[in-house]
């Protein structure tokens, strides 16, 4: 059934039903997130095992975090946000259904990053320069280049890979986008076991690698990136889109679409400097060889597990309404826009707020289990303070990008780069001065006060002027935003404060350091929460819980 477009007096039924497409559509998206997340993990688990979280592994992961940084540095701005909503106006507005302007996407982006991708791998050397501390012992640095040289073709199979998978989306196929990283993942996984196999548990104190762990290392970190793009290639003619290259690029709209793009390259440029400083400074946490130095791969894990309710529940629904968002964009129905918008940052958080409000009470046993195990074991505890404080670095950041698809939607993208610059100014700001009072064991922890300072006035910005632009943000029941988070806070405090209860009852993780014991308190505390947040949740009467609840449960139904 087609949405209406009408003007700014949709009504609750079409909201609703709105709201319940979304789900849908969500929880295609997000059962493939899951499994990627899950197989994702055992790749971090196995990473930590072999090359443990000191010095030795910021070497690797600097190098592979290097090429994603600089993807979406040049051209993942334009992709993720711009793109789809071009691509939506084309299949509806053109006589070929947007197949012409499609090709000259492809054609246009594969020339551009594979050019790109040519000069950053003969500019290695100097481009590793600004992502290390100088001072990191000369193997280390010489590793670095090495490693890089392998990993940044990646750049050009993720642009790819994003771009495909955004065609799909604006076609209404979201599911191979989400399930595809799980090859990169299994692929990842061979070769670590791979690694272990072949050579063991690395020193973690150690800078260097020898040539075959490096090329054990990059070669199978790329091969994975390059997979998750192949697997999508097959999704496109089941959709209807024949590949064709088209050079024909002048007076065909895709002037348009780089105008766009422009400002939305310069709010990346901005989000990745700040980023640049953060891998910069969280590099120095190791450099000093100290084994409770928390460096850039403490900081990445901790990171990882703080997005896995983004990833599965704000990226799915994000994903899922951005067309939907675009349609009433184009029909002038702000309202309906904000309506929609707001509906699914409520869904969204029912599972973010209490996830966060947990997070401090379960990081020692979390991370344990995560994490202890071969050349990590040792210094598990450096990644307990970053994963505790991290809970409210999430909320922010999931409100601040629930806020930025409306801005994307208005083709707003001015607006969007002068609010990034907020971000990125205080995330700078802050993890200079906070780094710079701490020692090497707090470089980490300093790093995440600063994530969330930065999100904190991003999700502010954001929130205020979106509002002010669309006349309101209310859902298409009409309710109001004071009474809905004060359930919600009351609900995930009090359930997070039944698991703390629970854990203070038990002998301290410590003296039993097994990751059996680990994964017993872990169950036990997840499930103590999840239990008393349900309860809560029906007796407060929030009914976008119940609303997930169901949908997760129809999806279960619907595969057995």
């Amino acid at each position: 059934m087609s949405e209406p477009e009408t003007g700014a007096g949709t009504g609750a039924t079409a909201g609703a039903d709105d709201d319940s497409r979304v789900l849908a559509n969500s929880a295609v998206m997000a059962a493939g997130t899951v499994v990627s997340r899950l197989s994702g993990y055992v790749r971090s688990i196995l990473l930590a095992a072999a090359l443990g979280n000191l010095i030795h592994a910021d070497v690797f992961t600097i190098s592979n975090t290097v090429p994603n940084m600089l993807y979406i540095l040049l051209a993942g701005g334009v992709f993720n946000a711009v793109l789809v909503p071009q691509l939506v106006r084309a299949a509806a507005h053109d006589q070929d259904q947007g197949a012409a302007y499609t090709n000259r996407v492809i054609t246009l982006a594969a020339l551009f990053l594979g050019a790109v991708t040519v000069l950053l791998v003969v500019g290695a050397p100097w481009l590793m320069r600004l992502f290390v501390d100088p001072g990191w012992p000369p193997d280390a640095r010489e590793s670095v280049v090495d490693l890089a040289r392998y990993c940044l073709p990646q750049v050009f199979f993720y642009g790819m890979y994003v771009l495909v998978g955004q065609i799909l989306n604006a076609r209404g196929r979201f599911g191979p986008m989400m399930w595809a990283p799980i090859a990169n993942n299994v692929i990842s996984v061979a070769m670590l076991v791979t690694y272990l196999l072949a050579f063991g548990s690395d020193d973690p104190r150690d800078g260097g690698y020898t040539v075959g762990r490096e090329a054990l290392l990059g070669i199978g970190s790329t091969l994975g990136i390059a997979a998750q793009l192949l697997i999508l290639v097959p999704y496109l003619a089941a959709a209807g889109v024949v590949v064709r290259p088209r050079f024909d690029f002048r007076g065909t709209g895709l002037g348009h679409t780089l105008r766009l793009g422009g400002w939305t390259v310069l709010f990346v440029v901005v989000n990745q400097i700040a980023y640049t400083v953060v891998v910069r400074l969280s590099s120095g946490g190791t450099a000093s060889g100290d084994p409770e130095g928390t460096g850039y791969s403490v900081y990445s894990a901790s990171f990882l597990i703080m997005m896995v309710p983004h990833s599965v529940i704000t990226v799915s629904l994000a994903t899922a309404i951005l067309p939907a968002l675009s349609r009433r964009a184009t029909a002038d129905d702000l309202l309906g826009l904000g309506g929609l918008l707001a509906g699914t940052l409520r869904t969204a958080l029912v599972v973010v707020v209490p996830f966060a409000a947990l997070l401090p009470v379960i990081a020692p046993a979390l991370a344990e289990v995560l994490f202890g195990y071969g050349a990590a074991a040792p210094y598990v505890e450096n990644y307990v303070p970053s994963l505790a404080l991290f809970g409210p670095g999430l909320l922010a950041f999931t409100v601040h990008y629930l806020m930025l698809r409306g801005f994307y939607a208005l083709e707003q993208t001015r607006t969007v780069f002068l609010i990034q610059c907020a971000v990125a100014a205080t995330n700078i700001l802050a993890a200079v001065l906070l780094v710079a009072a701490t020692d090497d064991r707090g470089t980490s922890p300093a790093l995440v006060g600063a994530y969330a300072c930065a999100y904190l006035v991003g999700s502010l910005v954001s929130a205020v002027v979106l509002r002010r632009a669309l006349g309101g943000l209310t859902p298409a029941d009409g309710s109001g935003w004071p009474g809905y988070l004060l359930r919600l806070l009351v609900a995930a405090l009090v359930s997070a404060g039944a698991a703390l209860g629970v854990r203070l009852l038990l002998p301290d993780l410590t003296d039993d350091p097994s990751t059996v014991r680990a994964v017993l308190e872990l169950a036990l505390l997840g499930g103590v929460a999840v239990g008393a947040f349900l309860l809560l949740a029906r007796l407060l009467r929030i009914t976008e819980v119940t609303s997930v609840v169901s949908t997760v449960l129809r999806r279960r139904r619907a595969t057995r």
